[in-house]
């Protein structure tokens, strides 16, 4: 019997920001607009990837909206 083990795991990535109006409702940081991309790996080879929209506090990095 032969058994397989497949590393699949997602990064993302912060392409361009820019600052936004608004705090952070968990931290009281300040807010941005990013530009994100979501990239999936499969044995550390990218396969697939997402590029969308958020808005992201700049000090703990929690996504407070997202535009997909």
């Amino acid at each position: 019997m032969v058994f397989f083990c497949f590393l699949v795991d997602q990064k993302k990535m912060v392409s361009s920001s820019k600052p936004a109006a608004g705090i952070c409702s968990r931290c009281g940081g300040g807010a941005s607009v990013a530009d994100m991309k979501t990239q999936t790996r499969f044995l550390y080879v990218p396969f697939y990837w997402k590029y969308w929209r958020a808005i992201i506090c700049t000090f703990c990095g929690a996504v407070l909206k997202s535009y997909r």
